[in-house]
Protein backbone atom coordinates (compact mmCIF):
# COMPACT_ATOMS: atom_id res chain seq x y z
CA UNK A 1 0.00 0.00 0.00
CA UNK A 2 1.76 3.23 -0.72
CA UNK A 3 2.50 5.42 2.05
CA UNK A 4 0.14 8.16 2.50
CA UNK A 5 1.32 12.13 2.82
CA UNK A 6 0.41 14.20 5.61
CA UNK A 7 -2.66 15.56 5.16
CA UNK A 8 -1.17 19.27 6.46
CA UNK A 9 1.04 18.42 3.77
CA UNK A 10 -2.11 17.88 1.10
CA UNK A 11 -4.00 20.94 2.38
CA UNK A 12 -0.60 23.02 1.38
CA UNK A 13 -0.44 21.22 -2.12
CA UNK A 14 -4.39 21.54 -2.57
CA UNK A 15 -4.32 25.61 -1.50
CA UNK A 16 -1.38 26.31 -3.77
CA UNK A 17 -3.76 24.41 -6.60
CA UNK A 18 -5.93 27.22 -6.29
CA UNK A 19 -3.63 29.47 -7.71
CA UNK A 20 -3.75 30.14 -11.97
CA UNK A 21 -1.45 28.23 -13.88
CA UNK A 22 -0.29 25.75 -11.09
CA UNK A 23 -0.89 22.19 -11.72
CA UNK A 24 -0.87 19.65 -9.18
CA UNK A 25 2.44 18.28 -10.21
CA UNK A 26 3.69 22.22 -9.51
CA UNK A 27 2.14 22.76 -6.18
CA UNK A 28 3.59 19.85 -5.19
CA UNK A 29 6.53 20.93 -5.76
CA UNK A 30 6.41 24.14 -4.13
CA UNK A 31 5.00 22.44 -1.07
CA UNK A 32 8.30 20.51 -0.63
CA UNK A 33 10.68 22.93 -1.35
CA UNK A 34 9.20 25.44 0.88
CA UNK A 35 8.71 22.86 3.72
CA UNK A 36 12.28 21.32 3.23
CA UNK A 37 14.67 23.72 1.99
CA UNK A 38 12.83 27.27 2.97
CA UNK A 39 10.45 27.43 5.29
CA UNK A 40 11.83 31.12 6.18
CA UNK A 41 9.90 32.03 2.93
CA UNK A 42 7.12 29.86 3.47
CA UNK A 43 6.42 32.27 6.46
CA UNK A 44 6.96 35.11 5.20
CA UNK A 45 4.79 34.09 2.41
CA UNK A 46 1.97 33.61 4.93
CA UNK A 47 2.71 36.42 7.09
CA UNK A 48 2.62 38.75 3.53
CA UNK A 49 -0.89 37.15 2.62
CA UNK A 50 -2.53 37.51 6.19
CA UNK A 51 -1.21 41.27 6.71
CA UNK A 52 -2.67 41.85 3.27
CA UNK A 53 -6.05 40.76 3.50
CA UNK A 54 -6.34 42.33 6.70
CA UNK A 55 -5.11 45.74 5.39
CA UNK A 56 -5.87 45.89 1.58
CA UNK A 57 -9.15 47.16 0.31
CA UNK A 58 -11.15 48.65 -2.78
CA UNK A 59 -10.84 51.97 -3.27
CA UNK A 60 -14.03 53.84 -2.94
CA UNK A 61 -14.07 56.09 -5.80
CA UNK A 62 -12.39 53.40 -8.39
CA UNK A 63 -12.40 49.78 -7.13
CA UNK A 64 -8.71 49.44 -7.41
CA UNK A 65 -6.82 48.11 -4.53
CA UNK A 66 -5.75 50.03 -1.88
CA UNK A 67 -4.68 50.55 2.08
CA UNK A 68 -6.64 54.05 2.44
CA UNK A 69 -10.47 54.49 1.31
CA UNK A 70 -9.25 56.32 -1.51
CA UNK A 71 -6.09 54.91 -3.25
CA UNK A 72 -3.17 57.27 -4.46
CA UNK A 73 -3.78 57.02 -8.12
CA UNK A 74 -7.25 58.77 -7.19
CA UNK A 75 -6.02 61.59 -4.38
CA UNK A 76 -3.11 62.24 -7.14
CA UNK A 77 -3.29 66.01 -8.28
CA UNK A 78 -0.90 65.75 -10.79
CA UNK A 79 -3.48 63.09 -12.66
CA UNK A 80 -5.70 63.71 -15.76
CA UNK A 81 -9.11 64.24 -13.59
CA UNK A 82 -11.39 64.78 -17.36
CA UNK A 83 -9.91 61.34 -18.90
CA UNK A 84 -11.57 57.85 -17.14
CA UNK A 85 -9.96 54.09 -18.09
CA UNK A 86 -12.34 51.66 -17.55
CA UNK A 87 -10.16 48.29 -16.55
CA UNK A 88 -11.83 44.91 -15.64
CA UNK A 89 -9.26 44.51 -12.93
CA UNK A 90 -6.92 45.68 -10.42
CA UNK A 91 -4.15 43.73 -12.34
CA UNK A 92 -5.23 45.87 -15.38
CA UNK A 93 -4.29 49.26 -13.77
CA UNK A 94 -0.88 47.64 -12.84
CA UNK A 95 -0.17 46.71 -16.80
CA UNK A 96 -1.39 50.10 -17.77
CA UNK A 97 0.62 51.72 -15.35
CA UNK A 98 3.61 50.11 -16.32
CA UNK A 99 3.23 51.79 -20.02
CA UNK A 100 3.86 55.33 -18.48
CA UNK A 101 1.57 56.47 -21.28
CA UNK A 102 -1.69 57.22 -19.26
CA UNK A 103 -2.04 60.11 -17.06
CA UNK A 104 -5.82 59.90 -16.20
CA UNK A 105 -7.66 58.19 -13.80
CA UNK A 106 -9.21 54.70 -13.38
CA UNK A 107 -12.72 52.62 -12.57
CA UNK A 108 -12.39 49.28 -12.02
CA UNK A 109 -15.22 47.28 -12.82
CA UNK A 110 -14.11 43.98 -10.58
CA UNK A 111 -15.21 41.93 -13.42
CA UNK A 112 -17.09 41.87 -17.18
CA UNK A 113 -20.61 41.37 -18.24
CA UNK A 114 -21.38 37.55 -18.54
CA UNK A 115 -25.18 36.76 -18.63
CA UNK A 116 -24.22 32.85 -18.86
CA UNK A 117 -22.58 33.51 -15.23
CA UNK A 118 -25.36 35.80 -14.07
CA UNK A 119 -22.60 38.73 -13.80
CA UNK A 120 -25.27 41.61 -15.13
CA UNK A 121 -24.71 45.36 -15.25
CA UNK A 122 -25.14 45.72 -11.61
CA UNK A 123 -22.66 43.28 -10.55
CA UNK A 124 -19.88 45.14 -12.08
CA UNK A 125 -20.62 48.45 -10.82
CA UNK A 126 -21.69 50.09 -13.86
CA UNK A 127 -24.30 52.21 -11.92
CA UNK A 128 -21.33 53.40 -10.13
CA UNK A 129 -19.26 54.28 -13.01
CA UNK A 130 -21.89 55.99 -15.04
CA UNK A 131 -22.77 58.27 -11.80
CA UNK A 132 -19.23 59.16 -11.84
CA UNK A 133 -18.86 60.18 -15.66
CA UNK A 134 -22.23 61.78 -15.21
CA UNK A 135 -20.76 64.36 -12.38
CA UNK A 136 -19.36 66.75 -15.14
CA UNK A 137 -15.71 65.85 -14.54
CA UNK A 138 -14.78 63.72 -17.14
CA UNK A 139 -14.48 64.12 -20.84
CA UNK A 140 -13.86 61.03 -21.98
CA UNK A 141 -13.75 57.74 -21.13
CA UNK A 142 -11.55 55.02 -22.38
CA UNK A 143 -12.91 51.50 -22.22
CA UNK A 144 -9.61 49.10 -21.86
CA UNK A 145 -11.48 45.51 -21.24
CA UNK A 146 -10.31 42.77 -22.26
CA UNK A 147 -10.65 41.40 -26.12
CA UNK A 148 -12.55 38.72 -25.20
CA UNK A 149 -16.15 38.08 -26.54
CA UNK A 150 -17.30 39.59 -22.65
CA UNK A 151 -14.79 41.71 -22.61
CA UNK A 152 -16.35 43.23 -25.94
CA UNK A 153 -19.96 42.97 -24.88
CA UNK A 154 -18.33 45.20 -21.58
CA UNK A 155 -17.05 47.42 -23.70
CA UNK A 156 -19.91 47.78 -26.02
CA UNK A 157 -22.73 47.91 -22.91
CA UNK A 158 -20.23 50.85 -21.32
CA UNK A 159 -19.79 53.15 -25.05
CA UNK A 160 -23.44 53.04 -25.19
CA UNK A 161 -24.04 53.72 -21.52
CA UNK A 162 -21.93 56.88 -21.26
CA UNK A 163 -22.32 58.14 -25.26
CA UNK A 164 -26.20 58.70 -24.51
CA UNK A 165 -24.51 61.39 -21.83
CA UNK A 166 -22.83 62.98 -23.94
CA UNK A 167 -19.35 61.67 -23.12
CA UNK A 168 -16.83 60.51 -25.39
CA UNK A 169 -15.71 56.96 -25.35
CA UNK A 170 -12.88 55.65 -26.65
CA UNK A 171 -11.54 52.05 -26.95
CA UNK A 172 -7.56 50.25 -27.06
CA UNK A 173 -6.49 50.24 -30.41
CA UNK A 174 -6.00 46.66 -31.72
CA UNK A 175 -2.35 46.54 -31.06
CA UNK A 176 -3.91 44.22 -28.16
CA UNK A 177 -4.50 40.83 -29.72
CA UNK A 178 -8.11 39.67 -29.96
CA UNK A 179 -8.74 37.19 -27.23
CA UNK A 180 -5.44 38.50 -25.25
CA UNK A 181 -6.03 39.57 -21.59
CA UNK A 182 -4.44 43.16 -20.53
CA UNK A 183 -2.59 42.02 -17.70
CA UNK A 184 -0.22 39.21 -19.99
CA UNK A 185 0.25 42.31 -23.14
CA UNK A 186 4.01 43.99 -23.08
CA UNK A 187 4.25 47.77 -22.31
CA UNK A 188 5.33 48.67 -25.82
CA UNK A 189 1.89 46.94 -27.02
CA UNK A 190 -0.27 48.82 -24.21
CA UNK A 191 1.73 51.85 -25.09
CA UNK A 192 1.10 51.69 -28.30
CA UNK A 193 -2.58 50.93 -27.93
CA UNK A 194 -2.95 53.83 -26.05
CA UNK A 195 -1.84 55.95 -28.99
CA UNK A 196 -3.77 54.92 -31.23
CA UNK A 197 -6.80 54.27 -29.52
CA UNK A 198 -10.13 55.17 -31.41
CA UNK A 199 -13.68 56.37 -30.94
CA UNK A 200 -16.73 54.07 -30.72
Amino acid sequence: MPLQASKHLNAVVDALKKLPGVGPKAAQRMAFYLLQYDKAAAKEICTSIETALETIRHCEQCNNFSEAQICDLCASGSRDSSLLCVVEMPSDVHSIEQTQMYRGKYFVLLGRLSPLDGIGPKEIGLDKLVKRAAGGEVKEVVVATNFTTEGEATAHYVSEKLQKMGVKVSRLSRGVPVGGEIEHVDSGTLAQSFLDRKSL
